[in-house]
C-alpha cells in the first residue's frame, strides 16, 4: 500500500513538474562555440534548448572573443532588449586560454583603518581590506570587470557561468593552428586553471555555474568523442550538431534546478 502510495505522488509530481526556464528570454554571451556564424555546426546548444523549452534566444556571442567582450555584449543586450529579458548565460574563456591571458588575482589587499566594537567602545583598528582587480590584462581581472557590469545592469535576472568544455586540436590554417589542452599556453598555463577560476567566480560574484568541462561529458582528447566534433583531424574545438545536443541535453538538466528571473 505504501509504495503504491509513493508511486502515485511520483508520478503526480512529474505531470505537474513545469520546466522553470520553459518559454522564457534567454540571453547567450560567449565565443565560437555560441556564435551562430560559425560553421562548426548547424544547430547550436541554444537551439535545442529553443526547441525544447520553447525559449527564445537573444544571441550576442561572436567568434574568437575572449571575457574581456562580455561587457560589450551586455551593451548591445540592453540596446536591443533593455530589461525584457529573464535570464543570461555566459559561456565563454577557452580564447582566453589559447591567448595565454595570464590567470591574476581576483582582489588587491591593503592595510586600512576602521572602526570597530565588539564588547568594548568602538575604536580604530587596523585591518586588511580587500578591492576587486579590475585589470583588463588578466583572466580574473577581466571577469569582476564583466560580472560587475552584467550584474548591476540586470540585479533581478539569473546569471548563469558554464566552464569552458576540454579542447583538442583546431588546425584552420597556417596562421590559426591551435594546440590541444594537455600542452601550457604561452604563460605556461594549462586550461583547467581558466576552468577552476570560472568556479571561483561563482563563489566571488555569487552566480551559479555549471561546470559543462565535467557534467558534458565531451572529451575530445580520445578518438572515440571525435564523433561529437566538426572534424577529427582538424577541429575537436568546435561541437557538431551532435555535441550541441548533448550540451543542451545537460543544460536542461541542470537548468531545472534554477529559478530563471527574480
Amino acid at each position: 500500500m505504501l509504495a503504491a502510495l509513493l508511486l502515485a505522488g511520483s508520478v503526480h509530481a512529474q505531470a505537474t513538474f513545469t520546466h522553470p526556464w520553459m518559454q522564457k528570454r534567454v540571453a547567450y554571451f560567449g565565443d565560437s562555440i555560441t556564435d551562430p556564424r560559425n560553421d562548426g555546426s548547424k544547430k547550436k546548444y541554444w537551439h535545442y534548448l529553443q526547441d525544447w523549452l520553447g525559449i527564445t534566444p537573444y544571441v550576442y556571442a561572436v567568434s574568437g572573443r575572449q571575457w574581456n567582450d562580455i561587457p560589450r555584449q551586455a551593451d548591445k543586450l540592453k540596446a536591443e532588449h533593455g530589461d525584457s529579458v529573464d535570464a543570461i548565460l555566459i559561456f565563454i574563456g577557452t580564447n582566453d586560454y589559447n591567448n595565454g591571458i595570464p590567470i591574476g588575482e581576483w582582489y588587491d589587499v591593503k592595510q586600512e583603518q576602521v572602526m570597530y566594537g565588539h564588547g568594548q567602545p568602538k575604536q580604530l583598528v587596523t585591518r586588511k581590506r580587500r578591492y576587486m582587480r579590475t585589470d583588463q590584462d588578466t583572466y580574473r581581472g577581466r571577469i569582476n570587470i564583466a560580472l560587475d557590469k552584467v550584474k548591476r545592469m540586470y540585479p533581478d535576472k539569473q546569471i548563469v557561468l558554464l566552464t569552458p568544455i576540454h579542447r583538442a586540436q583546431f588546425y584552420r590554417n597556417e596562421k590559426n593552428w591551435q594546440i590541444t589542452e594537455d600542452y601550457t599556453n604561452q604563460c605556461g598555463i594549462y586550461l583547467e586553471e581558466y576552468i577552476n577560476a570560472v568556479k571561483e567566480a561563482g563563489n566571488v560574484w555569487a552566480v551559479p555555474v555549471i561546470d559543462l568541462n565535467a557534467v558534458s561529458g565531451l572529451y575530445p582528447m580520445i578518438d572515440e568523442h571525435a564523433q561529437y566534433f566538426k572534424s577529427g583531424d582538424t577541429d575537436r574545438l568546435h561541437p557538431n550538431d551532435k555535441g550541441h545536443e548533448r550540451i543542451a541535453r545537460t543544460l536542461m538538466y541542470q537548468l531545472s534546478s534554477l529559478p530563471c528571473g527574480f
